[in-house]
């Protein structure tokens, strides 16, 4: 699974003209589900997102997670992120997963951030969307569970 996830200071989804989520102060977390993907990679997600802290604290440290500051997420499906761009220069989703996979791990990551408290919205799974989002920062972070015992990024 691939996620990036953005401290905003609000986000909200449109779909066919219509509003149909938003947040206040929180993340934006965009998840893309890939075919080799399995559960377990949910909860790992689960566990870093709510806990990342990189929210300030009373001294402007990044020290507070989303749940410290009483904060959101917004959390929108995008099979993009499982693109292929290597060779070419039309991107190949073959890595992503079947719609059916994608969107039970779609939903079963937010049912389970909900699960530890932290408001969920979310955007409409499959639908074209504009999302319109008040970045803070700003504040990118990158998760990509296939990655979990490659070292960081070389200096």
């Amino acid at each position: 699974m691939k996620a990036v996830v953005q401290r905003v200071r609000n986000a909200k989804v449109i779909v066919d003209d219509k509003l149909v989520s938003q947040i206040d102060s929180g993340l934006l977390v965009y998840l893309g589900v890939d075919r080799t993907d399995r559960l377990e990679d949910i909860d790992y997600l689960v566990r870093k997102i709510t806990r990342l802290r990189i929210f300030r604290d009373e001294n402007e440290k990044m020290n507070l997670d989303v749940f410290e500051i009483k904060g959101q997420m917004l959390v929108v499906s995008q099979f993009t992120l499982c693109a292929e761009v290597s060779t070419g220069n039309r991107p190949s989703f073959d890595a992503a997963a079947d719609p059916e996979m994608a969107n039970r791990y779609y939903e079963l990551f937010s049912q389970k951030v909900a699960e530890t408290g932290i408001p969920v919205r979310n955007g409409v799974f499959g639908a074209h969307m504009h999302v319109v989002y008040e970045n803070d920062g700003p504040v990118t972070i990158l998760y990509d569970t296939s990655l979990r015992k490659a070292t960081h990024c070389q200096k």
